[in-house]
């Protein structure tokens, strides 16, 4: 129930907007972070990712979208975090040693593996419950009232990076199956429960929802007549 989290076919050409795909590319590590009062400096080492990385490049960390400031010998980047980032991501929680799923940003001839992402974190859960099965885990996570009107089930949403199909339902949360691909490479396979992660709802539903609203407005009230 779960698009897995596996190495994609990268090439030197870019997307200009910066999407990603969910499917993480390697699990990295935070090496240090430098709290610098409305901001934070991370460094974070990604060998794989960084393998054709430069400066202004973009690099998802646990679903977040950072800029890369500089490439390390050693297989690091380091990324400016600002307030905001902070405030809306569970970055903000971010130490040395914490494993992060990475994702680089898709190249224009790249198979779409999971789904659009943005890497703009729209909010945060926490991890209610772990059900293991032989060949699987149910994860249950907890969803923000703000966000549930964009989930579905069957639909898709990314958790901390990584493009999921909701296999589960409720109120104020949602379930996901992790096949063991994405238990083995992911940061998922390792998250406790309480843990908080980020998450990304289907930036189409939200489209779909502005343009609906747009189109019901009053003439004269800047929607299309």
């Amino acid at each position: 129930m779960c698009r897995c989290a596996g190495a994609a076919r990268r090439s030197a050409t870019f997307y200009a907007g910066n999407v990603f795909t969910g499917i993480v590319e390697e699990l990295g590590e935070v090496v240090s972070r430098e709290d610098l009062g409305d901001s934070a400096r991370l460094v974070i080492r990604g060998p794989v990712v960084t393998s054709d990385a430069g400066h202004g490049d973009s690099i998802a960390v646990n679903g977040v979208c950072l800029t890369v400031v500089d490439v390390l010998a050693d297989g690091s980047f380091s990324a400016d975090v600002m307030a905001e980032t902070l405030q809306r991501s569970s970055l903000r929680e971010a130490v040395s040693g914490a494993r992060v799923n990475l994702e680089r940003a898709a190249a224009i001839s790249s198979r779409l593996g999971g789904h659009i992402v943005q890497g703009h974190v729209d909010g945060t859960g926490a991890i209610v419950s772990r059900t293991p099965s032989e060949h699987w885990t149910v994860v249950r996570v907890s969803l923000p009232a703000a966000l549930s009107r964009y989930v579905v089930e069957k639909g898709s949403i990314t958790v901390d990076g990584v493009s999921l199909t909701v296999s589960g339902l409720g109120p104020d949360w949602f379930e996901v199956s992790l096949i063991p691909t994405t238990l083995d490479l992911t940061t998922l396979g390792r998250a406790e429960v309480g843990a908080p992660v980020n998450l990304e709802v289907d930036v189409i539903a939200k489209y779909v929802e502005r343009l609906l609203g747009a189109g019901r407005a009053e003439p004269g009230a800047g929607a299309p007549t």
